[in-house]
C-alpha cells in the first residue's frame, strides 16, 4: 500500500482542469497552421507538419515528440503543410514551393518518406503553369487503390485585383507514390478572383468514396460548391452541385486574429456501418451575424446531389465565436470528430479549443473542451489558415496553433474517448507545491511535494468520471515540510491510462490527472 501511497502523490503535480492530456510539438521558429496524420497500421505513428518547413514526429501515440526542418534542394518549402499516409506505412509531406531561380509557389511539392522520417524524398512538383502561382493543397489516399488524390487554387497573378485574373480548383493524381502526378485538370465551372478573399475560390480538400469516388467542395463567389468523379478523377460532373450559401463569405473577421477563414472540409464514410458512403462538409460563418461564428456540418446520401440541412455543430449559446474548424472521420469506428477555436466561456478574445464528436451520422454533436488552459491571440501575428485532426480506431488526435507571451507553438491533445461528454471536474485551490518528473511516465518517476501547513490529508484514486476507487490515505496527519520521494511503478500492477486523484485537507480539495504510459 505504500507503494500506492507514493504513485499517487506524483500526480498531483500541476494544475490543469481539463480532461485531455496537452502535449506540445514544438515552438521553434514560429510554427503555425499545422496539419497531422495517424498511421492506421500503427497508430502509435504520428507524424504532423507547420509553417513554413517543421515537422514533427511521434512513435509513441503523440506523448512525445521529435521536431525537424524539411528541405527540397531543388524546389523549397514555403509551408501550406498537409501530411497524409499510405496504405503501405509511407507518410507524405505537401506543401508550396520557393525554388531558386524560379518564381514564388508556382507548383505544388510532394515529399515522401518510406522509413519514417529517417530520410524524405527530395520533392517532386506538381501543377507548374508560367508564373501562375500554385496554393492552398490537401490530398487524400484511396484505402482501396493506395492512389493519391490532390487538389488546390491556382491563382493567375496572387492577390491580383484585375478583372482579367482569375483562380480556378485543379485536380491532379499519383498512381506510383507520388513520383509521377497526371496532367492537371480544372475542376470548378466559374471562376473566382485572385484577391485571396471572399469571391476566390479556395479550400478544396478531397475525399474517397466507398466504390473509388473521389469528392470535393470549395468556397467561392457561389458558396460552398461540390464536384465528383466516379472513375478515378478523369471526368467530373458538367455542372458543379451547390451546397450551401457563406453569409459574411469564407474570409471572416475575427477580432484578434489577423487572418481566419471557414473554409470547408469533405469526408465520406468508408466503414461497414449504418452510414457507409455519406458524404459530409464542414465549415463555418458567420450567418447568425459579425459577433457570432459558428461551425455547422451538412451531409448527402446520395452521392452529392442533395444536401440535408445544416446542423450547428457548436452547443453554446448565440453570440459567441467559433472559428478554424476542421474534421476528421474515424474509418475504423464512423465517429465525426471536429476541433475548433471556441471563445464560448470568456467576453473577451480569450480563446479556448474545443472538440465535438457525433456518432451518429451528424445528427447530434458532443462538445467538449481539449485544451487545458486559454491564450490570448495578437492580431499582429499571423496564426495561419487552420488547424486540423486526425482519428483512427478511437485514437483521435487535434492540433492547433497557440500563443504565449508572444510565442506561437503547436499543440495536440491525448483525447480520453471515456471522457468525452463527461462534465470536467472543478478547478480547485492547490494546497501543496508538488513537482513531479516525467510525467507520463513508464516506470521510474521522482517527485517533491511540499506540505505549507500541518494538515490531515486524505487520497482517493478516481476514475475518469470521477467515481472514487481507492481511499488511498484516510485523514493521516502530516506535519509542514517538503518531501522527495523515487518510485519503481514496475513493483505495483497499474494499467495503461489516464486517472483523476483527490487530495483533500480540511481547507478545500485538489484535483489532478497522471497519465501512465509503460
Amino acid at each position: 500500500m505504500k507503494k500506492l501511497i507514493l504513485l499517487i502523490l506524483v500526480t498531483i503535480s500541476s494544475v490543469a482542469s481539463s480532461q485531455h492530456l496537452n502535449v506540445m510539438l514544438g515552438n521553434l521558429r514560429d510554427p503555425n497552421e499545422p496539419s497531422i496524420i495517424i498511421n492506421p497500421r500503427n497508430t502509435d505513428q504520428m507524424l504532423a507538419g507547420a509553417n513554413i518547413d517543421n515537422y514533427y514526429y511521434s512513435s509513441d501515440g503523440g506523448y512525445t515528440w521529435q521536431s525537424q526542418r524539411l528541405y527540397s534542394p531543388q524546389l523549397g518549402v514555403w509551408g501550406d503543410p498537409c501530411i497524409i499516409v499510405d496504405t503501405t506505412g509511407s507518410f507524405y509531406f505537401f506543401h508550396l514551393s520557393n525554388p531558386p531561380g524560379a518564381s514564388w509557389i508556382d507548383r505544388i511539392v510532394c515529399q515522401r518518406t518510406d522509413d519514417f522520417t529517417a530520410s524524405w524524398t527530395p520533392g517532386t512538383g506538381i501543377g507548374v503553369d508560367g508564373t501562375k502561382a500554385q496554393d492552398k493543397e490537401w490530398a487524400v489516399v484511396d484505402p482501396a487503390t493506395n492512389n493519391i488524390y490532390l487538389t488546390w487554387t491556382q491563382f493567375d497573378v496572387y492577390g491580383s485585383s484585375s478583372p482579367n485574373d482569375s483562380s480556378i480548383i485543379r485536380f491532379s493524381k499519383s498512381t506510383d507514390k507520388g513520383e509521377t502526378w497526371s496532367e492537371p485538370i480544372r475542376l470548378n465551372r466559374v471562376a473566382g478572383d485572385c484577391i485571396d478573399s471572399d469571391n476566390t475560390v479556395e479550400g478544396a480538400v478531397p475525399s474517397v468514396g466507398p466504390e473509388g469516388q473521389i469528392y470535393v467542395a470549395w468556397a467561392g463567389p457561389e458558396g460552398i460548391m461540390f464536384d465528383r468523379s466516379l472513375d478515378g478523377g478523369e471526368t467530373w460532373l458538367d455542372n458543379d452541385i451547390f451546397v450551401s450559401d457563406m453569409p459574411g463569405g469564407w474570409d471572416i473577421n475575427i477580432p484578434g486574429i489577423m487572418r481566419a477563414n471557414g473554409f470547408p472540409v469533405t469526408a465520406c464514410d468508408l466503414t461497414d456501418g449504418p452510414d457507409r458512403g455519406t458524404i459530409y462538409i464542414n465549415w463555418s460563418d458567420q450567418r447568425n451575424g459579425p459577433f457570432d461564428t459558428d461551425v455547422w456540418l451538412v451531409k448527402s446520401t446520395d452521392g452529392g446531389e442533395t444536401w440535408s440541412e445544416r446542423k450547428r455543430v457548436n452547443d453554446d449559446a448565440p453570440g459567441k465565436h467559433q472559428f478554424f474548424t476542421w474534421m476528421a472521420l474515424d474509418q475504423a469506428t464512423g465517429k465525426l470528430w471536429f476541433v475548433f477555436y471556441d471563445r464560448r466561456n470568456y467576453s473577451d478574445n480569450q480563446t479556448d479549443v474545443y472538440m465535438a464528436m457525433s456518432d451518429d451520422g451528424g445528427e447530434s454533436f458532443t462538445n467538449f473542451r481539449v485544451s487545458e488552459s486559454p491564450f490570448l491571440p495578437n492580431p499582429g501575428i499571423f496564426f495561419g489558415d487552420y488547424n486540423n485532426i486526425s482519428a483512427y480506431n478511437d485514437v483521435v488526435r487535434p492540433v492547433w496553433t497557440r500563443l504565449n507571451n508572444n510565442q506561437l507553438s503547436i499543440h495536440t491533445a491525448i483525447v480520453d474517448i471515456v471522457a468525452v461528454g463527461i462534465p470536467e471536474p472543478p478547478e480547485l485551490k492547490p494546497l501543496a507545491q508538488i513537482n513531479a518528473w516525467p510525467n507520463p511516465f513508464s516506470q521510474n518517476i521522482s517527485f517533491s511535494y511540499r506540505l505549507i501547513d500541518d494538515a490531515k490529508v486524505s487520497l482517493s484514486l478516481c476514475d475518469i468520471t470521477g467515481r472514487k476507487l481507492l481511499l488511498l490515505i484516510n485523514d493521516v496527519y502530516m506535519p509542514a515540510g517538503k518531501y522527495t520521494q523515487r518510485l519503481d511503478t514496475s513493483e505495483y500492477p497499474l494499467a495503461p491510462g489516464v486517472y483523476f486523484f483527490e487530495f483533500e485537507t480540511p481547507k478545500g480539495k485538489h484535483c489532478r490527472k497522471v497519465v501512465y504510459s509503460p
